[in-house]
């Protein structure tokens, strides 16, 4: 029952190769912003410089300002220097952290919209593959790993390597004899870093795997709690939610390991250094070849390259958190949009409709897989009202949700108005078609905004649509009318009431072609009576497209199409089926049995 995760794609191989390519696809979002950003960067310039800078100033010092023979220049020209190296020091980083915190709310601000925008217009498929809390997690809270690169990663990776360098570089003035012991640790510290991060990213991508599990199980829970009440599954809800959890633990737990073992290593190298250091300095010493303000500069120096290099290393971490949350987002940002179509724009169809031996299976197509519609041909007339019924996997959903280019057939062709599908735009083609199913989906909005969903709410309109779906005189009893919140997929509203609304939304968009998918099987003989009333004007001058399990509710259908495994097997009216004494006339038996009941 645990989530199966599968946006999250590799876009690399490898540390190093992932990084560039995280970076060369960030860079599109950074371009507009790069002078911005080039302030950003030598504001922390400033601001390491100004790390050089204290070391230096104490050698002069206590070389030149301490003792009766001290130098008057020297004693007032450091404090002063101090305080001036402060107020670089803050304003510069006052400046960085400000303008990346801009760089980066930018950025995450159109990373979110790219990939919600994608979300919306990708195919239906990626719907039924991905579960919500994948999408959910990637959109609201994996995006945000970009924002902690952007403002964890890029300070320190910037900033913290250029206090090294200018450090070093002063080291290298100072006695380069004794900076070439520290640039021998470089190397080493590199490649044990390499090491681990090579096993932190592997590490990072199980549990972001792991989180988008534990997110579905209690998005699972949440959504069916009835079920989990009524059948005592409290229990076993918990047991997998903790299993899941322990897992968690035990990831983070190896990361934390993983990623806590720079930090110490570095110490200990750093620890020889200073010893190896200290030792060569005294020896230096007896033989004049350096001060003590010298020595002093130089220690100080190096004590203060090993806090940007732990920093450095503690990056490791949130930068390999952030190149696995870049593959979950640029996997969604990289999800093929649905076809357009072909462009041909129309005003209003007449409800021609005509499928052509269309026949369609569900994924990757192959010799052994069963196919859910096999050689469909049937033509409707404007305004005509046709009816599919059969048992239930015959294939009379997904007929329909052909005909909105939900999913298009693996083979023949579906035309409206005589033009096949494709040939229309997407748009253009969906603004044709109303659909009304037993699933309601109702938006946390107003009702005038679900009636009018998608077009701005014209208050006449909205009510003449509640007229005519028999819904005014309950809408219009609430507090605020039609600006009552339906609240979460309309739990304001009883079952029949939402599926009236649903009806009056179809009749507001008054679309010439019509679905009705089980509309009325979900509800009570009192509400079926008010919905079957509100379809009888929603269907009128319309051609429309009925499947209902209750065969009462089709009798008067124009035709019916009787399916079963994917094919059309019988054809005519009510009366004509019942006469012919096939599947649908035994079908009609069974459930006028049970009725008698």
């Amino acid at each position: 029952m645990s989530a199966k995760p599968t946006l999250s794609k590799p876009i690399g191989s490898g540390q190093a190769s992932s990084a560039v390519i995280v970076w060369r696809r960030l860079w599109p979002y950074l371009k507009p912003l790069f002078w911005v950003l080039v302030g950003a960067i030598a504001a922390m310039a400033a601001s390491a410089a100004t790390d050089a800078a204290i070391p230096a100033l104490l050698k002069p010092l206590l070389d030149h300002g301490f003792g009766a023979h001290g130098s008057e220049r020297a004693k007032w020209f450091v404090p002063i220097a101090v305080i001036g190296l402060a107020v670089v020091r803050s304003t510069s980083q006052y400046a960085s952290g400000y303008l990346l915190a801009y760089v980066s709310n930018r950025v995450l601000l159109d990373l979110r919209l790219k990939m919600f925008n994608r979300m919306i217009h990708t195919s239906v498929a990626f719907f039924q593959r991905e579960t919500a809390s994948t999408v959910i997690n990637a959109i609201v809270f994996e995006v945000n790993q970009i924002l902690n690169v952007l403002l964890g990663v890029l300070v320190t990776l910037v900033r913290d390597s250029l206090t090294v360098l200018f450090l070093l570089g002063y080291l290298f003035y100072l006695n380069w004899r004794l900076t070439l012991i520290v640039a021998v640790l470089l190397p080493t510290i590199g490649w044990l870093v390499g090491k681990i991060n090579r096993r932190l990213r592997r590490l990072n991508r199980e549990h972001q795997l792991l989180t988008n599990e534990l997110s579905y199980i209690v998005e699972e829970t949440v959504g069916g709690y009835k079920v989990v009440k009524v059948h005592n599954g409290e229990q076993y809800e918990i047991d997998r939610f903790t299993e899941m959890s322990k897992r968690l633990r035990g990831y983070s737990m190896r990361m934390q390991v993983s990623g806590g073992l720079a930090q110490p290593l570095t110490q200990f190298l750093a620890s020889i250094a200073l010893a190896v250091v200290v030792t060569i300095a005294v020896v230096q010493s007896t033989a004049d070849q350096t001060t003590v303000g010298g020595f002093v500069a130089f220690v100080t120096s190096m004590l203060l390259i090993i806090s940007p290099l732990k920093h450095l290393m503690d990056v490791n971490q949130p930068l390999q958190r952030g190149m696995t949350a870049a593959e979950l987002i640029f996997g969604l940002i990289d999800e093929p949009p649905e076809a357009a179509g072909g462009g041909l724009p129309l005003e209003r169809a007449s409800g021609e409709i005509e499928f052509r031996d269309v026949s369609f299976a569900y994924g990757s197509s192959g010799p052994m897989q069963r196919q859910t519609l096999e050689h469909v041909s049937f033509k409707v007339a404007p305004g005509e009202m046709i009816a599919l019924a059969g048992p239930s996997g015959s294939g009379k959903t997904t007929l329909v949700n052909l005909l909105p280019r939900f999913f298009d057939p693996s083979g023949g062709e579906i035309l409206v108005d005589g033009v096949a599908l494709p040939e229309y735009g997407i748009h253009a083609l969906r603004s044709q078609i109303a659909m009304v199913s037993q699933d309601v989906v109702l938006f946390n909005d107003t009702i005038a905004h679900n009636v009018a969903y998608g077009q701005t709410p014209e208050r006449d309109k909205v009510v003449s649509a509640l007229r005519a779906a028999n819904l005014w005189d309950t809408v219009e009893a609430m507090p605020n009318g039609i600006d009552t919140l339906t609240g979460d997929n309309g739990m304001m509203l009883s079952g029949g009431q939402r599926q009236r609304l649903a009806i009056a939304r179809a009749i507001y968009k008054n679309a010439p072609i019509l679905i009705l998918d089980e509309a009325t099987s979900a509800l009570d003989s009192e509400s079926e009576r008010h919905v079957q009333a509100a379809l009888e004007t929603l269907m009128k001058g319309r051609t429309t497209l009925v499947i209902a399990h209750r065969l009462s509710t089709i009798e008067r259908a124009d035709r019916i199409l009787v399916m079963e495994a994917g094919c059309i097997v019988e054809r005519g009216t009510h009366r004509e089926l019942l006469l012919h004494n096939g599947l649908y006339a035994h079908l009609h038996r069974i459930q006028f049995q049970q009725n008698a009941a």
